[in-house]
């Protein structure tokens, strides 16, 4: 076994919708550690026009997961690169108990030892009204909805100035109702395997942006 590694070693998991990838950026802000969002790199990966790459697009059109092996394969040469040196904010990943078991293993083989894993609790109506209202900025990515979080100037990104937005193909009623039957199915069965481990965190995720930020600082110590 590798000798530990010190740094902040953080895993966000929990339903789509819950918040995860927003308070992962935050945490990102606040430590200046890499947030690996498994999502978007694989719907960066789908953008490509190679035979997998429509394939995967096609599969998270229709609320589906990638494969274990490809994400596992992604996310290990991921964290070897130099920005995870210091810690890495783990978000979307892992999905399913597989990916959960590789990853413990990977993790002991590299010396490196999970802080937590925090699992953002969200009833699923509220996850679908999120989803739903989700849109983006399409010069620099900044998030917004049409009911929570609007830009301070109605079509203007608050932090690129850029006029164009898109919301994702697949944030419409049906996909996402297969994602979170997809969730419970594959996903949840990893939250109590972390729950053994000692690493498990429960964040109520249904107050405002900061509200959750501010809970997950205070178990972070941070």
């Amino acid at each position: 076994m590798s000798k530990k590694k010190e740094g902040l070693y953080v895993v966000f998991t929990g339903a789509p919708g819950c918040g995860k990838g927003t308070q992962a950026r935050i945490l990102k802000e606040r430590t200046h550690i890499c947030h690996l969002s498994t999502g978007e790199m694989l719907r960066e990966y789908a953008q490509k026009d190679t035979p997998l790459g429509r394939e995967l697009k096609a599969a998270l059109d229709r609320g589906e997961f990638a494969s274990d092996e490809m994400i596992i394969e992604m996310v290990k040469s991921r964290i070897d690169e130099d920005d995870c040196k210091n810690g890495f904010i783990l978000d979307g990943f892992p999905r399913t108990m597989p990916q959960a078991e590789v990853l413990e293993g990977l993790l002991a083989e590299k010396g490196i030892k999970l802080n937590c894993v925090l699992e953002i609790q969200v009833p699923d109506e509220i996850i679908m009204e999120r989803i739903l209202g989700r849109y983006a900025c399409m010069k620099c990515g900044a998030g917004y909805h049409d009911k929570f979080q609007k830009p301070k100037v109605y079509g203007v990104c608050d932090f690129c100035g850029g006029t164009e937005f898109s919301r994702r193909k697949d944030d419409n009623r049906t996909t996402v109702e297969n994602r979170l039957v997809n969730y419970r199915l594959l996903t949840y069965p990893t939250i109590p395997f972390f729950e053994r481990q000692g690493l498990l965190k429960t964040v109520d995720g249904t107050g405002t942006i900061e509200a959750v930020s501010k809970k997950i600082e205070e178990i972070l110590g941070r």
